[in-house]
């Protein structure tokens, strides 16, 4: 089923962002995890790795992004969503706050607490919000074609 705010998308660009959009959540989720654990433990490890999934999945998010820039922002022939906009600007925030903590994860050792956990959980939350949003726009998107 097309709905109107779909119909005049690229296919190539739907999948490419259907396969790297939840890439980016599950690195940040885990960068997340290895603050908490890191915190707790104190073993250097966990927050080295943290670091790294903060950067994988900064970098996961570029193509995404881009994306869902494009066919929210500038693609006139459709009319986006205030849901698809609101998704937009959550996953941009969550990158800003993912952006700042890969420089909070950048200090030494025990420095990164408790900003370096804070931010991660900030990101999480953000962009499980954005997908929340986006997934209640499309089940009611759904529920109006049924009817």
């Amino acid at each position: 089923m097309k709905t109107h705010a779909e119909g005049h998308r690229s296919r190539l660009a739907t999948v490419v962002y259907a396969l790297l959009d939840p890439l980016p959540f599950g690195f940040f989720a885990a960068a997340f995890i290895f603050d908490v654990l890191y915190m707790r433990t104190a073993g250097i490890l966990w927050m080295k790795a943290a670091a790294w999934l903060i950067v994988f999945g900064l970098i996961l998010a570029i193509v995404p992004r881009l994306i869902n820039l494009v066919s929210v922002w500038f693609v006139r022939s459709r009319v986006a969503a205030g849901a698809e906009k609101l998704h937009f600007w959550l996953n941009l925030l969550a990158i800003v706050a993912a952006i700042v903590n890969a420089f909070v994860h950048s200090r030494d050792a025990y420095a990164v607490i408790p900003q370096g956990v804070w931010l991660s959980a900030i990101t999480v939350l953000l962009l499980c919000g954005a997908h929340v949003v986006l997934s209640l726009h499309r089940f009611d998107d759904q529920e109006r074609g049924h009817e």
